[in-house]
């Protein structure tokens, strides 16, 4: 079941998505050719991706493997039997004229995917995920006026996943596709390079009424950007609502978003199951997947993403959210455990992590695994917070230097900056001593039970010592001497 129910100008969002999941395999589903990116067109399609007289397809097992462990990682049931069918219809990049997909009988079936958007926990729900081929492509650049079309990528096996659609807002389908985009890559089924199509995006639109019926879906093609997903969507909700509010019906349609002008053009009207006519394909017999079979995939598997937060929750006491974040990707998790295992405060690590290194890789469009700050440095900046040696503030100039890669240690920042706290107990003492006698409102407002004037006093102590002395023993030692 959905898990939001966020209204747009009075309408309910609907939407579900379907993910084309290239397949990690060295050649193509049904045949031994490469599937290596960016070869010269037309070089990498054999007679069996052609489908010329003659030829038979042979069904990739490594393929299948990669399906299986995707289901385990889902919780899915994992067909024993499932049927490959053909998919008939006419592009000048389907070189065959049919597409071998399957249909009634997938590979993978039900399943669920759980994800935060912000600190709220969702759940989508999967419909099926199904082993086929993938298209050739059509070129329209550089052709003078003309299209040529590339047979490179016909025969690339795909995984295609098909969700529930229990999504309500563009950002909680981001989230979703975000999670999977890392779940396939974790799993090592996908290197999940967006911009060579290796994860594609389809997302299917409609709006309603709450309580109504489903309306009408547009299903909008090829997104290969989360943020082009968010603008896609909420382009597309608002166009449907004008529709509907103008007294026009929303036509089934397939979509796609140009990124430049920020809108939705219909490309053609949506085809219905029964349109593509499929039917089981005669070449490839029923793909039986034995209970051995699955068994020894699932002992080959990674600990999966919630097994690891599981962990991090029971061993490490992190909050659920920041367990969840620390496995959004297997990069993550790596930093975050090397990191504790170099003596960090697990809970610190997940702080930083989600704080200023998070914010950073935003802003530059990196990877955590390459980030100038690796997860020793940053261990050792923590134990610096920890033994008392700088405050948080501080702590925060000394990354900021280690970041921009003008320093690589840590106390020879801190003693550059002159950053150490004080922490000696007799000099803060007399810091004190000299505050009190100077805020004599402070304190008697204090002992009339003024809460605010004990933060007004520990303000000027940390301001005559330039924000160095300890603030931990600046508030005990005050504390004592206010009795």
């Amino acid at each position: 079941m959905p898990t939001t129910h966020q209204l747009i100008r009075g309408y309910e969002v609907v939407i579900g998505l379907e993910n084309h999941v290239q397949l990690s395999t060295q050649s193509k589903i049904f045949s031994g050719s490469s599937t290596a990116f960016g070869a010269e067109p037309n070089t990498q399609a054999s007679p069996v991706d052609l489908a010329l007289p003659g030829t038979l397809p042979v069904l990739n097992r490594a393929a299948v493997e990669r399906a299986i462990r995707f289901g385990l990682a889902v919780g899915a049931k994992v067909a024993p039997l499932s049927i490959f069918a053909r998919k008939n219809y006419f592009y000048p990049d389907l070189p065959k004229g049919y597409q071998i997909s399957q249909f009634e009988i997938p590979v993978v079936q039900g399943g669920k995917v759980e994800f935060f958007v912000g600190d709220k926990k969702h759940v989508v729900n999967l419909t099926r995920a199904h082993l086929e081929e993938d298209a050739g492509k059509s070129l329209h650049e550089d052709y003078h006026g003309q299209s040529g079309i590339d047979l490179n990528r016909a025969g690339t096996p795909l995984l295609e996943i098909v969700s529930e659609p229990d999504m309500r807002s563009g950002a909680e389908a981001a989230e979703y596709a975000k999670t999977l985009h890392a779940l396939v890559m974790w799993l090592g089924i996908c290197d999940g390079n967006m911009q060579e199509g290796s994860f594609r995006c389809d997302v299917n639109v409609s709006v309603r009424k709450p309580g109504e019926p489903f309306g009408t879906r547009r299903e909008i093609k090829n997104l290969n950007s989360f943020r082009f997903l968010v603008d896609a969507v909420n382009y597309e909700v608002n166009w449907q609502i004008d529709e509907i509010e103008d007294g026009r019906k929303i036509q089934q349609a397939t979509v796609l978003y140009n990124p430049d002008t920020g809108e939705t053009r219909a490309m053609r009207s949506k085809e219905d199951s029964a349109d593509y006519r499929y039917f089981p394909d005669p070449d490839l017999p029923p793909l039986v997947i034995a209970p051995e079979w699955v068994e020894r995939v699932k002992g080959e598997m990674p600990e999966l993403p919630a097994v690891m937060a599981a962990r991090f929750i029971e061993v490490d006491g992190l909050p659920e959210y920041d367990a969840t974040m620390m496995t959004q990707s297997l990069a993550t998790a790596r930093y975050y455990e090397a990191a504790k295992a170099a003596g960090a405060v697990p809970k610190l690590v997940a702080n930083w992590v989600m704080g200023e290194i998070s914010k950073r890789l935003n802003a530059s469009g990196g990877e955590i695994d390459a980030a100038p700050v690796g997860p020793e440095l940053l261990a050792k900046l923590i134990a610096r917070i920890s033994d008392g040696t700088i405050s948080n503030n501080a702590a925060k100039q000394v990354f900021e230097v280690l970041w921009t890669g003008e320093a690589s240690d840590v106390d020879a920042v801190i003693d550059a900056k002159g950053l150490k706290q004080v922490s000696d107990t007799g000099a803060i003492e007399a810091i004190l001593d000299e505050v009190l006698a100077a805020n004599q409102k402070s304190v008697d407002e204090f002992r009339a039970g003024k809460d605010k004037a004990f933060n007004a006093l520990v303000g000027q102590a940390m301001k005559a010592t330039k924000g160095k002395a300890n603030p931990a023993l600046v508030n005990e030692l005050l504390k004592k001497k206010l009795g």
